[in-house]
């Protein structure tokens, strides 16, 4: 079985500059990480591969630096890495990302499945994966907590709903989003870190899709814009008060009533 597990870097941490002109988070430089849903993704596909056999291969889009995840993926157990990276797509909204990776998945390879986190935490749109099987023109399962088993031209997965669980027979090829939890991601190997160091990455550029349309990518392939981000403002008052316990009691109890929380 062939499997593709869709990874991302995002920041690792909340404080990232962002560009005053387009909106979008300004990547390079910044503290980065594999994207934490995409640790489960990983690992749900090497269990995958260690029970019925096959390949793991990742793939990411993003600046050149982005690689550090993919080499990560290598220590973690991955087979081959694929990079999607050209200035052209920056700033890709998720119907961009989603379109851009699909291009990508096609030049990679042939793959009967293909797994995604559940959502990003720089995005939180739980989007990308749908959009990227449409794309395709695959099935696709978004909310799967547990795999079934998997069969010659299928797999059978149990799907999340808001208030019962399904159990659906999906055929080869298709696409998953797994939730977190799903599986507990092992640690990168260090003797693994050391072998793979040197393993060579595939990097896709504009030039090597399909579809060469420069207008189908980055912010002009994107219908939606961002017109403002900003960090939330702080309404937080501190103060110290002393007094005796009668004193502080019904100060307490004078600030509750001025702030309507007690009659």
């Amino acid at each position: 079985m062939e499997i593709l597990v869709c990874i991302k870097q995002v920041p690792g941490s909340n404080k990232v500059e962002v560009d005053p002109v387009t909106g979008v988070l300004k990547r390079t430089g910044a503290d980065a990480k594999m994207n934490p849903y995409d640790l489960f993704a990983l690992e749900t596909g090497l269990r995958l591969r260690e029970k019925y056999g096959g390949n793991v291969s990742v793939l990411t889009m993003g600046p050149p630096q982005a690689k550090a995840i993919l080499y990560e993926a290598f220590a973690m157990g991955a087979d081959k890495g694929g990079l999607i990276t050209d200035r052209k797509f920056g700033g890709a909204d998720v119907l961009a990302t989603s379109y851009t990776l699909s291009q990508g998945i096609r030049k990679f390879g042939k793959f009967d499945l293909i797994i995604c986190g559940l959502q990003t935490t720089d995005g939180d749109t739980a989007q990308v994966g749908p959009e990227v099987s449409e794309a395709l023109g695959i099935p696709c399962v978004c909310n799967v907590r547990n795999i079934d088993k998997v069969e010659l031209n299928h797999i059978v997965v149990d799907m999340e709903m808001s208030d019962d669980i399904e159990k659906l027979k999906v055929p080869f090829p298709c696409l998953i989003t797994v939730q977190k939890d799903i599986y507990e991601p092992r640690l990168p190997s260090y003797k693994k870190q050391k072998a793979t160091a040197d393993r060579e990455i595939s990097c896709y550029t504009l030039n090597d899709m399909a579809d060469k349309n420069a207008k189908h990518y980055g912010l002009d392939g994107s219908p939606t814009k961002v017109q403002r981000i900003f960090p939330p403002k702080s309404d937080k008052v501190q103060e110290t008060w002393t007094g005796s316990a009668d004193e502080l009691s019904e100060r307490i109890y004078d600030a509750l009533k001025k702030m309507k929380f007690t009659a």
